[in-house]
């Protein structure tokens, strides 16, 4: 950096965006912010500068620049209002969002952020880092620390009443204790997401997020029509948007239509006018398992899953639903296979499904166990014994219906036998 400063105008900017190569640019922008002036034409050309500073040095990936950046401003930002300050440092902690693998500097970027808001009084700054903060924590799985950050800030913007903000702490508790498996929770404080949010204009973006999470958190319930139609009202959010949420909302609303045995609406919703939109890997990994789905066949459901491991397998939410679809698909064939037996080898099961003799071992005896159907396994002779479905004895249910009556009819006499003699 240059130790000679060029004063804060238009002409300075302008020979920083003529400048030859980026590095020229930041450079001369450095320059600019060194300027003593602190008129308010000054403050307002060093704020564009800022801008121009931070776009340019996401773009040449210099996260360790912005993060010093953000330092070397604090005199600055005594000569400008809070609102403006705000702004300038949100900015620039999204320039380094924007720099891949990136993680771990945004978080300690925030944390001397926090200490440096709680310095200056700055509440309202703080509290959106703090939720910024929740956020990264949450993405970097460390749940605990992220919890226990989120439980003091509600209790404070809470408080304060400031519903747009406790939108985002409500959804991002709603997502944290859904990572953590606590879906009461989770319903919880979407529930207090929404009730703020409908005290309030919320963004589209903000609407479609909210939306996606209900659709996700009734998935998780089984509920796959209500699922389903939030998952739409998301895709359209995004869809308007052009946010690249869009494609995942499509993808869990594909999802649902193949949990509830509709595997043929996938391909329909995928050729339509909005679905064409984001043909890609994501949807044609859909798209396989539907056609398995159609077709009954594990192997092609194994092959898509093969084939797609990026898009099914490492995603958690479609992960979760597919090994339940695996498994139903899976007792669905053994039980179609074993229907015309009465006794059967193993070996011969697991060659006719194309599965490993203890996989298919291990499935029949949970399914005997579930009382799928009536059976035993002889493991001596490796032989599957499928037994007829018992009949149930009418005796028993009649006998009961027989003695219930009865006593009806003794304390009807009993009543009146009372009545005579009273």
């Amino acid at each position: 950096m240059s130790t000679s400063y060029l004063p804060a105008t238009t002409d300075s900017i302008a020979q920083a965006l003529e400048a030859k190569n980026p590095s020229e640019s930041i450079s001369i922008f450095y320059r600019i912010l060194e300027s003593p002036s602190s008129s308010p034409d000054s403050l307002r050309i060093k704020e564009q500068s800022i801008t121009n500073l931070s776009d340019l040095l996401r773009q040449e990936n210099r996260a360790e620049e912005l993060r010093s950046l953000l330092t070397q401003l604090r005199p600055f930002f005594a000569l400008i209002p809070k609102a403006k300050t705000a702004k300038i440092v949100r900015g620039i902690i999204d320039a380094v969002a924007k720099i891949p693998g990136t993680s771990d500097l945004q978080i300690s970027l925030c944390k001397e952020m926090v200490q440096w808001t709680r310095a200056e009084k700055r509440t309202f700054l703080r509290q959106r880092v703090e939720a910024r903060l929740a956020a990264l924590l949450m993405e970097s799985k460390e749940y605990s620390e992220a919890l226990n950050l989120l439980s003091g800030l509600i209790k404070e913007v809470r408080r304060l009443d400031d519903k747009l903000l406790l939108v985002d702490i409500d959804l991002l508790e709603s997502k944290l204790h859904f990572s953590l498996r606590n879906l009461p929770k989770a319903k919880a404080a979407l529930t207090a997401a929404r009730t703020a949010a409908n005290a309030i204009y919320v963004p589209p973006a903000q609407q479609g997020t909210i939306d996606l999470q209900s659709g996700i958190l009734h998935a998780e319930e089984k509920d796959y029509k209500t699922a389903y139609s939030y998952f739409f009202e998301a895709f359209e959010a995004f869809n308007a948007l052009e946010d690249p949420r869009a494609v995942f909302s499509l993808k869990y609303m594909l999802l649902c239509k193949i949990m509830v045995s509709q595997a043929g609406d996938v391909a329909g919703i995928i050729s339509s006018k909005a679905g064409l939109q984001y043909v890609g890997p994501e949807l044609d990994a859909m798209k396989a398992v539907a056609d398995a789905h159609a077709k009954r066949s594990l192997k092609l459901f194994e092959t898509a899953l093969r084939d797609f491991k990026a898009q099914l397998e490492e995603d958690p939410i479609v992960h979760r639903h597919l090994s339940s679809l695996y498994d139903t698909l899976l007792e669905q064939n053994l039980c179609r296979l074993i229907e015309p037996f009465s006794r059967v080898e193993i070996a011969h099961i697991a060659d006719l499904i194309e599965l490993p003799v203890d996989h298919v071992e291990k499935k029949l005896s949970q399914m005997i166990l579930d009382k799928k159907f009536a059976g035993t396994l002889d493991q001596g002779a490796g032989c599957l014994v499928i037994f007829d479905d018992p009949k149930t004895d009418a005796i028993y249910p009649a006998t009961l219906e027989t003695i219930s009556n009865i006593g009806k009819v003794v304390d009807s006499l009993y009543v009146r036998s009372a009545k005579i003699m009273a």
